[in-house]
């Protein structure tokens, strides 16, 4: 950071949705709401996100991504952390992990959330050889915050429905570190049907933790962003990884009951708005 009187500046490499809570919609409130100053470089640019939505437009600006990172490397503007998620094509890869050597400093933080899959099943513009792609991705990352599925993919392992076990999930963490971050975040972690949560795992400290809460029924999205974008809020502000991850998935949960109880459209992405006052209590920041 430059000085104690400058925010944290987060570089947020995502797609752009102008209707429908995720990617960038979810993390530039988020994040800015936790005082860390937030830019964006959009993967793509669409009138709705993909989830159960029909009709949507999709720009890929993959042709636009170099010249930004061009422009924002000769204004010398640094990054104290770089924030990945969805990336739409081969070519993004390549783009995002040549960001990371522009933009890596000595002190400063990357975050990969490898958006591909869910429920066992690769999203349908992907495909396996961007799966194994996504790893080389990874590897570059010092926090990663893959799902159930997507942890699977980048092991190359079998996808196992749940509940799970302790053990399975103590394997895969420790397994995913082996790939190259040093902190892992594994998402949709449960132990019985009634509970919901993520795992996480520090490989210098040693130190696993897991946070659940009371599961809501139904499928929600863009609460992945929600999730990931929390965390980084939490680790930008200086709690240990677990204590993030705790944040997460509490104000996650907070957000997946208001619109279940509100009858929203679930299409739509969860109510995190009216949560924001509730975040910023457990960041400390009032």
């Amino acid at each position: 950071m430059e000085n104690q009187n400058t925010p944290p500046r987060v570089a947020a490499i995502h797609d752009l949705s102008g209707f429908g809570k995720c990617s960038l919609t979810v993390a530039l409130p988020i994040l800015s709401a936790a005082g860390i100053e937030t830019s964006a470089l959009p993967t793509a640019i669409l009138s709705t996100h993909t989830g159960g939505i029909e009709g949507y437009t999709y720009l890929d600006t993959t042709s636009e991504m170099q010249p930004f990172m061009r422009h924002w490397q000769s204004l010398d503007i640094r990054f104290d952390a770089i924030y990945s998620g969805f990336l739409g094509s081969f070519e993004q890869l390549e783009i995002v992990k040549e960001f990371f050597e522009l933009f890596r400093q000595k002190d400063n933080l990357i975050l990969v959330d490898p958006v591909m899959a869910d429920n066992g099943e690769l999203y349908k513009i992907f495909t396996p050889e961007f799966a194994r792609g996504m790893n080389k991705v990874c590897e570059k990352a010092d926090v990663i915050v893959p799902n159930i599925t997507e942890a699977a993919l980048l092991l190359g392992e079998t996808y196992r429905p749940g509940p799970y076990s302790e053990t399975y999930i103590d394997d895969l963490l420790k397994a995913l570190s082996e790939l190259g971050p040093k902190q892992i975040v594994l998402t949709g972690v449960y132990f019985t049907d009634t509970e919901l949560g993520a795992a996480s795992y520090d490989r210098t400290s040693g130190q696993t933790t897991c946070t659940l809460a009371p599961r809501v029924p139904g499928y929600y999205h863009g609460t992945g962003d929600v999730f990931a974008s929390t965390l980084l809020a939490g680790l930008m502000n200086g709690f240990e990884l677990g204590h993030s991850a705790g944040i997460a998935v509490r104000y996650t949960a907070a957000g997946i009951r208001r619109t279940c109880e509100a009858g929203s459209d679930v299409r739509f992405g969860v109510n995190f708005e009216q949560g924001i006052p509730d975040l910023l209590k457990e960041l400390h920041l009032y």
